[in-house]
């Protein structure tokens, strides 16, 4: 994990912890490095370091670079939970601290989270290639390629398995506005990719159903509860609407991770909001009045019953979830397994 190649999103500095600046993508692959927690914490917050996987690794390298950084326990504390709630939507994060702090070795338990997270990103993919006929017409919304996920990626990383298996997908990709997440970096990986891609509007997600012959619906997770409601990418919710209107399957790809077993339902996910200067703007340049009231949810909740089927490292889980998402509690964790 010492190695970043090209487009790793997190990788281990000895010194740092080192992140492609998202925010720069697709123009400029610039990489920085997280030394301190104001700048770990900068770095998840502004969404230099985002998509829920990847910052459970740049959490937990994080936390194990402050550990030898603080000689305080009382200090080393306060910075980890200000790590630990930079984002709190996304569990992943919150789920990747604790499993450090709770670690003796602190750093090789970061490493472990990495590598099991490249592990899981690949059975995801393999897991999920069935449900990818020959030609689909694929949309997508967000990102959940390798940059989200320090791996190969959740709902993108199974696209990527098709189009490398000869199934040739075509992938209608949400701008995701208001950061343009989609536009900016699921295009862009999909072209690294050579997968065929059209870019459109959120808008025109709903025409697209209707005109474009979508044959299905693929999207990642930031946290998921025992019933299935799922928190993902604001526009999930309405993309999984329409998927049902038009009779075309929604799939979820996330990791066992991802699901939130304190929760029975998505009644309890905290769902961040965002400063109004997001959606006032349009990349840098004022797009409304500067005093306009704005609502600006980062995320919501898909209900678990629009959900088709979940596709985790452990295979496809299907309907009724509260029993079958239940079931993955009791299963060992995936890195006994790899």
């Amino acid at each position: 994990m010492s190695t970043p190649s090209d487009l790793s999103a997190v990788a281990w500095g000895g010194d740092a912890v080192i992140y492609v600046d998202q925010r720069r993508l697709p123009h400029d692959v610039r990489r920085e490095r997280a030394r301190t927690v104001e700048e770990i914490e900068a770095a998840i917050k502004t969404l230099a370091v985002r998509g829920a996987p990847a910052i459970g690794v740049f959490g937990a390298y994080g936390v194990a670079l402050l550990r030898d950084a603080i000689a305080s326990d009382e200090a080393f504390a306060a910075a980890a939970r200000r790590v630990r709630d930079a984002r709190p939507t996304a569990v992943n994060l919150a789920w990747a601290v604790d499993r450090v702090l709770a670690a003796e070795n602190m750093l090789a338990e970061a490493e472990a989270i990495h590598r099991e997270q490249i592990a899981m990103d690949a059975a995801m993919a393999d897991a999920g290639l069935d449900l990818i006929p020959k030609n689909a017409r694929i949309l997508t919304h967000c990102n959940t390629g390798p940059i989200a996920t320090a791996g190969g990626g959740t709902a993108l990383g199974v696209i990527i398995a098709a189009q490398r298996a000869g199934k040739k997908p075509h992938v209608f990709v949400d701008e995701t506005r208001p950061l343009l997440q989609g536009a900016r970096l699921t295009y862009f990986e999909l072209q690294q990719a050579g997968v065929d891609a059209t870019l459109q509007v959120d808008g025109a997600a709903a025409i697209a159903m209707q005109r474009k012959g979508i044959d299905l619906v693929i999207v990642g997770a930031d946290r998921i509860a025992r019933n299935g409601d799922t928190a993902n990418k604001i526009g999930t919710y309405g993309l999984a609407v329409l998927a049902a209107h038009h009779g075309i399957p929604f799939y979820v790809a996330a990791p066992r991770s991802t699901i939130d077993f304190s929760m029975t339902s998505g009644d309890a996910i905290h769902i961040e909001e965002r400063a109004a200067d997001e959606v006032i703007a349009f990349g840098g340049t004022p797009a409304a009045p500067t005093d306009a009231a704005v609502y600006n949810p980062a995320f919501d909740v898909t209900p678990g019953h629009l959900v088709t089927a979940f596709i985790t490292e452990y295979g496809v889980i299907k309907p009724p979830y509260p029993e079958t998402i239940s079931a993955l509690e009791l299963r060992p964790r995936f890195g006994a397994l790899v």
